[in-house]
């Protein structure tokens, strides 16, 4: 019972915190910026690669988050965060999209020889293979973190990127592929 009212009363606070954004107060909207700037951030920096670029999606999304909070319904605890959150994602794809058109087309060399099976991870840092992921081609890393991150298929991913469904599935295949590499690479210099 003490549980359900600290979670009651957060969303309490959540709420009136929206009210405040939507009458305009300056020091509420700076409020709300500061609670999920570095979520959206790091959300912004799993699609986009280089970090001016990433900064740039992730200002037009509070652009349009703060453009848009009149609109936005509340639903309880976590609905605003996810309602930023798809924004911010939609900036990114936005700007993949835009911008990366050559890295989203089919793969001529389709290598079937790589496994499509999960890649182990065990004993290595979580930071080192964000850095993996990061340092994926930008089709490899926008294809990758939908399928396995966001939990879309490659139907999903086909329309949300404008690719075709094969494309997808071609480029999480290099994407696991390079990552694969890069991860027994680490693991034999670091013998783990």
């Amino acid at each position: 019972m003490r549980i359900f009212r600290k979670s009651l009363k957060k969303a309490t606070e959540e709420e009136k915190l929206l009210q405040k954004v939507h009458k305009g107060d300056k020091a509420a909207q700076e409020l709300l910026y500061r609670q999920h700037v570095r979520y959206l951030a790091a959300l912004c920096s799993r699609y986009v690669a280089n970090d001016d670029d990433a900064k740039d999606v992730l200002q037009e999304s509070f652009i349009k988050i703060f453009s848009y909070i009149n609109t936005f319904e509340y639903r309880g605890e976590g609905s605003l965060r996810a309602w930023m959150a798809r924004i911010t994602l939609n900036e990114a794809l936005a700007f993949i999209r835009k911008n990366c058109n050559a890295a989203l087309v089919d793969i001529a060399d389709y290598d079937d020889k790589v496994a499509d099976d999960e890649i182990e991870t065990e004993g290595i840092p979580t930071d080192v293979i964000y850095r993996f992921i990061r340092e994926l081609p930008d089709g490899y890393r926008a294809v990758f973190n939908l399928y396995v991150i966001e939990d879309k298929s490659h139907k999903e991913i086909a329309e949300l990127l404008g690719i075709k469904v094969n494309t997808s599935a071609s480029q999480l295949h290099k994407a696991k592929a390079i990552l694969a590499k890069k991860i027994n690479q680490y693991k034999t210099i670091n013998t783990i």
